[in-house]
């Protein structure tokens, strides 16, 4: 008689833990849905604009990236910025190859004219915090092993400029931006430099509920079930929600004020569950007197650029995306040449509803 083995933790639709330790992430909610969860090969020739490959970073831990890099027709020899990426997920599901991430950057790549470098983090339960966010910063000091000529990617060795890097992360990816900049503000980049950093709805939430986790809608996509389920199955054995790395304002994470973090475009979506607590970030960014820039994403919830099927079907997500992936017409000849400012305005008229002012640190970016 063979023995069905017990589930002993699920999270609705995307994974089950069984007795024995072991996980499936097969999906099994609406199968509508299911493609934006399927992965998309690489493909060296340029589809759309776009190569992707899939690199293996480090042969002993078996750590691999996925790079997008934009076809480039003015025979140009300048260098192209770099976007570092770390997927969501709620450090438990998710894997850089997805549709709804391939779909995303690979627009956004040819928009910002940039490589995106996108990085497949561990998944908890069974690599548990600070696996992902450690995962993370071995992938950047790859990156700055490059830039010092210690090893060669040719995508990256002869089109990335390595003085023009900017970490991005969406969700739980958001988290690991935070954790990754930290870290990097420890060691030496050199010759590499970090040059913006990029939370996207990031999963800071504290032990007890916040009011908008009590009064805001959910959403298949994110309930206050999967909240608890992911974390629990992500955060080391014995911790809480207040963690450093889920609650980087709290009494428990380093002071924001002694960290040495690179500029910070900071976006919170208006219907998030979880927007009071990650704006307790942004307040103790701003009490701490570091470089955060906020962006409201007003009339949308958490991550919705990256639902497909919402993306289609609703107005209001619709356009907030298109926004997002198609404004390059915003940059004029200034813009063109200061690509920390074109950028940071292609994301925040995107992820946003704010209009950068002529006001907007002007003279602080023009050497970037």
């Amino acid at each position: 008689m063979v023995h069905e083995k017990q589930v002993i933790e699920e999270v609705s639709g995307w994974l089950r833990v069984f007795e024995d330790g072991s996980v499936d992430r097969t999906w099994t909610g609406p199968l509508e849905v299911k493609f934006m969860a399927e992965p998309v090969p690489p493909h060296d020739d340029f589809i759309d604009g776009v190569a992707v490959k899939d690199v293996v970073a480090d042969e002993k831990s078996g750590s691999r990236l996925r790079i997008y890099l934009p076809e480039r027709n003015d025979n140009s020899v300048n260098k192209l910025p770099v976007i570092f990426h770390f997927h969501g997920g709620g450090f438990c599901i998710s894997q850089a190859d997805w549709f709804m991430y391939y779909t995303v950057y690979t627009r956004l790549v040819r928009v910002a004219n940039a490589i995106i470098v996108s990085v497949f983090i561990p998944l908890a339960p069974e690599h548990r915090l600070p696996a992902a966010c450690d995962a993370g910063f071995d992938a950047l000091l790859w990156l700055r092993d490059l830039s010092r000529k210690q090893g060669h990617e040719p995508w990256l060795n002869d089109h990335a400029d390595f003085n023009r890097v900017f970490l991005i992360g969406d969700s739980s990816g958001g988290n690991i931006v935070h954790q990754v900049a930290v870290k990097s503000g420890e060691v030496n980049l050199s010759p590499m430099r970090l040059a913006g950093a990029l939370p996207i709805h990031p999963g800071f939430v504290r032990s007890y509920r916040s009011k908008s986790e009590l009064e805001q809608e959910q959403t298949p996509f994110l309930n206050l079930d999967m909240v608890d389920e992911f974390l629990g199955l992500a955060l080391p054995v014995g911790s809480n929600k207040d963690h450093p790395i889920t609650c980087p304002m709290g009494d428990a994470a380093p002071a924001v004020k002694e960290l040495n973090l690179p500029p910070y475009l900071y976006c919170v979506a208006e219907k998030d569950l979880i927007k009071d607590t990650e704006m307790e970030f942004y307040e103790a960014m701003k009490k701490g007197e570091k470089d955060v820039e906020l962006f409201i994403n007003n009339g949308v919830g958490h991550s919705f650029y990256l639902n497909k099927i919402a993306v289609k079907m609703d107005p209001v997500t619709g356009s907030e995306t298109e926004k997002l992936l198609e404004s390059g017409s915003i940059k004029g000849e200034y813009l063109s040449n200061c690509f920390f400012f074109s950028f940071w305005s292609t994301l925040s008229i995107c992820l946003g509803t704010r209009t950068w002012g002529a006001t907007y640190s002007g003279v602080r970016i023009a050497g970037v």
